[in-house]
């Protein structure tokens, strides 16, 4: 996950300083809510376009996991924007709850648990009998091991 963020940084600062620069924006806060939604659209991009073409992300592949239909194939357009779609809404539940909780308890530290939501997708795991994540059930998706197969040779 840290490794993809790496790389999500660049898609998402070329992304933000195009924006900025498209739109003369000279605050963040300037169109944040458009802001939010382009830099949503560049992400979807990102791994939809990765998924599709390899069905997997540069990270992905060195961590040896590729994404899969139920057939074992590279998941369709559709499916994929599905799949990207039903990443977000356990992460921005969390962050509506970090929120509220901030808001009820009236400690700013408390926002600092914002760092946790994504990792709301993992909890489904931990009791799926395949270990998978939500979104890929819901998806029809997978992800499996895609580590290389050693041939070894026959000693003669």
């Amino acid at each position: 996950m840290m490794y993809e963020s790496i790389l999500l940084f660049g898609v998402i600062f070329t992304t933000g300083y195009l924006f900025d620069t498209l739109t003369q924006s000279r605050s963040g806060l300037d169109l944040r809510h458009v802001r939010q939604v382009v830099l949503f659209i560049a992400l979807g991009i990102y791994f939809v376009l990765c998924w599709r073409k390899v069905g997997q992300t540069l990270p992905m592949k060195t961590w040896h996991m590729r994404l899969v239909d139920e057939q074992g194939q590279i998941p369709a357009l559709r499916t994929l924007l599905l799949r990207y779609i039903l990443l977000w809404p356990l992460p921005l539940l969390g962050a509506l709850l970090v929120q509220l909780l901030s808001g009820y308890t009236g400690y700013a530290s408390t926002d600092l648990l914002i760092v946790f939501t994504p990792f709301l997708n993992f909890i489904w795991t931990w009791f799926d009998k395949d270990q998978q994540f939500l979104h890929d059930r819901l998806s029809k998706t997978r992800l499996i091991d895609a580590r290389p197969t050693r041939v070894t040779s026959a000693a003669t």
